[in-house]
């Protein structure tokens, strides 16, 4: 009998049964066998057939409409190295990631026909005469030296970014430790008892207020509305208009919407510079070199987008009296655009983070937080002290606050007290905005680090500023970001001894992007795309920080950032709602009209008709988009797609979903897909 047949026997003759089963496909019960007539067999096929192809077209669509939005973006796209050249230092890094694409693409097109050849991959047990030809020796080839060479470099690196992120992780944990605390104690600062009189004008301090701008004509109407109705006794009030505008029409219209201003009773004054020397920190100083500012105590400071409340000064200035040692009072921001697009949205997330937890703590319980720049008030003698704003970096915010800080000043941040503002709604302007914040602080750390460790202030400060406050926040969070997400991950699909744990991309990040969420509930359904633009980002705050810590050329640029004047309306709609009809009337009108550059430009044309009426009228030229295309974005974009791509291959779940949908991320941005685009 053959080994494979089995025979059972039972001798009761009632119940005699004999079976047998001859080979090893044989059923042990052939009556439950149905065979698959030709008919169900085709339907199966058919079905199969069907399911692969519409697989194929879904991938075939979305590939095609992919390649039409390219398409599109390089017939409309402005090209920035036509206009002018980059630095050569700015295209390492996109040279970086091409040449990386470049060797990815080609290590994939080995690593499937090693698969679909089903190649021994086992290096111990490969014999030199099993190597059939010259493509399977190099293969080989290229295995032996990954294990003995790279893997061991890659594992070490990642390693290294993986303390780095845990350190991270647990800075922005005891931040958020430290909110919740805030909220369930009900901390927050307290005014002195005997506030300022109402009734006794002379009982109050002298306040100036700043705006500088500089070719803002969609915002400088409202902000200097806006400062103008402060509710603060007006002898005691002064507003200068610092403006940097180098386009003559917006300078007449500033000076009229000062002087309409200047009628109506407000001390206000227009300055303009003629040398716009040292941007933002230039014009700041060049005010306070005024005689007349010795006069007054203190300073608030607004950006052109910035509307405060009425009572802004009611709720900041108070802090100051019986606290001779408090320098700065920093109000939070709020975001009359926040709900515009998707831009806009996961912008909020994070400043919404950064002012209730980072801002919040840090003024708390250390005292010191960096100054946002606008939106808050400074005692002059503090400013004077610390040696006034200076033009050495492109963050004179961030420099003063410090060095404020080293000469012992203290600093108050009120969650309570939020000043309306906007929020750059194209990708263009965010990233131009985010070179700026994150190149800024490198160049300060490189010049403030002596002052810091030559500074009186104690050893738990000195250690807060420059391991907390630069390096692990300014410095190690970008640098961790671009390497573990965007570079280790992607190229370990590729050197198998070197895989990322699941919790490192997966369950900490996550949970993390909740943490960043919570001051914002509202922004909760967009947890995974905000995981996902903050490890695009990564890029640009890397580029920045770097060209910031080694003073490459990038790092001194300043671009004012694009505003589009959406808040005018509804806020200023609102503000002159709660007044008298009768004496706002005009205002609203004003502001409900357009705006003042396009009634110029109107009553100009409407002279030229007079002049020549025969000749026919002008064609307006309509203001197209512009269209941006990001190299950087799209070469890390079709670099994860092809990690992912290769992780298919091994069967990583979780690595190969984060690297698709990390890749469609990167490639959504880099077509300029995301926000507004600037007109």
């Amino acid at each position: 009998m053959a080994p494979s047949s089995v025979v059972l026997t039972i001798e009761k003759p009632s119940n005699f049964s004999l079976v047998e089963i001859t080979g090893s496909k044989a059923s042990v019960f052939p009556e439950k066998e149905k065979a698959a007539s030709p008919k169900q067999f085709t339907w199966v096929l058919l079905l199969k057939v069907h399911r692969a192809l519409a697989c194929l077209s879904w991938l075939a669509a979305g590939a095609w409409t992919v390649f039409i939005a390219a398409k599109k973006r390089l017939a409309l796209s402005e090209i920035k190295e036509e206009e002018e050249e980059e630095p050569r230092n700015r295209g390492r890094l996109y040279r970086f990631i091409r040449a990386f694409l470049f060797i990815s693409m080609a290590a994939l097109f080995m690593e499937v026909i090693a698969h679909f050849k089903n190649w021994n991959l086992n290096l111990n047990l490969i014999q030199p005469l099993e190597v059939q030809d010259l493509l399977q020796w190099s293969y080989l080839a290229w295995l032996s030296f990954r294990v003995d060479y790279i893997a061991p470099l890659v594992i070490t690196l990642s390693k290294f970014c993986i303390v780095l992120f845990l350190i991270q992780s647990i800075d922005r944990l005891f931040l958020c430790v430290g909110c919740f605390w805030i909220k369930h104690k009900k901390l927050k600062p307290q005014v002195d008892a005997d506030s300022y009189d109402i009734e006794d004008s002379p009982s109050f301090p002298m306040v100036l207020v700043q705006i500088p701008m500089c070719n803002e004509k969609e915002v400088y109407a409202q902000s200097i509305s806006a400062a103008c109705q402060l509710d603060w006794p007006r002898e005691r009030l002064l507003i200068q208009v610092l403006d940097d505008s180098d386009d003559e029409n917006v300078q007449i219209l500033i000076k009229d919407e000062v002087s309409s201003w200047k009628q109506k009773g407000v001390n206000i004054i227009y300055r303009h510079r003629f040398v716009r020397t040292g941007y933002k920190a230039g014009n700041l100083k060049s005010a306070m070199a005024c005689d007349y500012v010795k006069d007054y105590e203190f300073v608030a400071i607004f950006d052109a987008d910035f509307q405060p409340n009425p009572d802004f000064l009611k709720q900041t200035i108070p802090h100051f009296k019986g606290n001779p040692q408090l320098g700065l009072v920093q109000a939070r921001w709020s975001f009359v655009n926040k709900d515009e697009n998707l831009l806009t949205r996961l912008q909020n997330i994070n400043l919404c983070f950064h002012f209730e937890v980072e801002q919040q703590v840090n003024g708390l319980f250390l005292e010191f937080f960096g100054f946002n720049g606008t939106g808050g008030v400074w005692r002059i003698k503090a400013l004077e002290e610390s040696g006034g704003w200076l033009e050495r970096t492109t963050v004179e915010d961030m420099d003063i606050a410090v060095r404020a800080h080293l000469h012992g000043w203290k600093f108050i941040f009120l969650n309570d007290v939020k000043v309306p503002c906007e929020l750059p709604e194209s990708y263009e302007a965010y990233k131009k905005q985010q070179h700026r914040w994150h190149s800024g602080p490198m160049q300060l750390f490189r010049l403030c680090l002596p002052a810091i460790i030559k500074s009186k202030i104690g050893i738990w400060k000195k250690a807060n500023l420059i391991f907390l406050f630069f390096l692990l926040r300014k410095l190690i969070l970008p640098f961790y970001s671009f390497t573990l997400f965007c570079i280790i991950l992607p190229l370990t699909m590729f050197i198998p001894e070197a895989q990322l744990p699941v919790w490192v991309i997966c369950y900490i990040p996550i949970f993390m992007s909740l943490l960043n969420i919570l001051p914002a509930p509202k922004s909760f359904p967009f947890l995974v795309p905000y995981l996902l633009f903050e490890n695009t980002m990564s890029v640009t705050k890397f580029n920045a920080m770097v060209s910031g810590l080694f003073q490459l050329g990038s790092a001194y640029e300043w671009v004012v950032t694009k505003k589009t004047g959406r808040s005018s309306e509804s806020d200023l709609l609102a503000m002159a709602e709660k007044q008298s009809k009768s004496s706002n009337q005009e205002k609203i009108q004003r502001r409900l009209s357009e705006s003042s550059l396009e009634m110029l430009s109107k009553v100009k044309e409407q002279k030229e008709e007079k002049a020549s009426p025969e000749s026919p009228p002008p064609l307006k030229k309509k203001k197209k988009n512009r269209n941006m295309l990001y190299r950087k974005e799209l070469a890390l974009a079709f670099l994860l797609l092809t990690a992912s791509a290769r992780s298919l291959l091994s069967a990583h779940g979780v690595h190969f979903y984060f690297l698709l949908f990390q890749g469609l991320s990167f490639l959504v941005v880099g077509l300029d897909l995301i926000g507004e685009q600037m007109s």
